[in-house]
C-alpha cells in the first residue's frame, strides 16, 4: 500500500476515484447515503482544496485508489453549516473556539471494502494529523455507526461530546495529541 500526501489542487486529478471510494464507503450501511450525497462530496472538493491547511492522504494499491482522508484547519468564527451547530451545542461556545478553531479538522475518511481490516484507515488518519498544529486534531462522526465510534476509540481518540445513544446525534472526537483531551467530559 502506498500512501501519498497531497495538498491543494493536486487532489482534483483523483476526483473520479475519490467519488468511487466514497460511494463504496458511505452508500452502504450504516451510512446509507445516496448517489446525490456522493456527487455533493465530489462537488465540494474544488472549494475544499483551497481551505487553509488542506491536507489529503490517498492510499493506492498499484494504480487503484483504495482509501483516502481529507482535512483542513478549522477557522474562526466556527462554521454554522452542515453538522457544525450540533458540535458547537455539545461543547458550548468557549470550548468550541478553544478546542476546535485553529485545529486540524478531519472531513472524510473512507476505505474501499477490499482494503478494510488492513489497518489502512488508521494509517490514513495518522497521515493527515501527523503535523496538526500543536497536536490539535478533531473530527465529527455519528452515533449511528458503532463501528466508527469503536474505530476512533481504538485509535486513541477521545470522545468529547455525548449525545443520546438512541438518537442520531453527532459526536466530536479529539485526536490523541490534542491538549484538551484530558478535559473532555467522560460519559456517566
Amino acid at each position: 500500500m502506498d500512501i501519498r500526501i497531497l495538498r491543494g489542487d493536486a487532489l482534483l486529478a483523483h476526483t473520479a476515484a475519490l467519488h468511487s471510494v466514497y460511494v463504496d464507503a458511505f452508500c452502504a450501511p450504516p451510512w446509507n447515503e445516496d448517489e446525490e450525497r456522493a456527487v455533493e462530496f465530489a462537488g465540494r472538493l474544488p472549494g475544499n482544496v483551497r481551505r487553509p491547511g488542506f491536507t489529503a492522504a490517498l492510499a493506492f494499491t498499484g494504480e487503484d485508489l483504495v482509501g483516502f482522508a481529507t482535512a483542513w484547519t478549522t477557522l474562526a468564527p466556527f462554521p454554522t453549516d452542515r453538522c457544525y451547530p450540533q458540535a458547537a451545542a455539545g461543547l458550548g461556545p468557549d470550548r468550541t473556539v478553544e478546542w476546535l478553531c485553529g485545529a486540524r479538522e478531519i472531513d472524510e475518511l473512507a476505505v474501499a471494502p477490499a482494503a478494510r481490516g488492513t489497518g489502512l484507515a488508521g494509517e490514513l488518519l495518522e497521515a493527515v494529523t501527523a503535523d496538526a498544529p500543536d497536536g490539535r486534531s478533531w473530527l465529527l462522526t455519528s452515533v449511528r455507526s458503532g463501528r466508527a465510534m469503536s474505530f476512533y476509540r481504538g485509535q486513541d481518540w477521545t470522545q468529547a461530546t455525548h449525545p443520546s445513544p438512541d438518537g442520531k446525534g453527532i459526536v466530536v472526537f479529539l485526536g490523541p495529541r490534542h491538549p484538551a483531551r484530558a478535559l473532555a467530559a467522560q460519559p456517566l
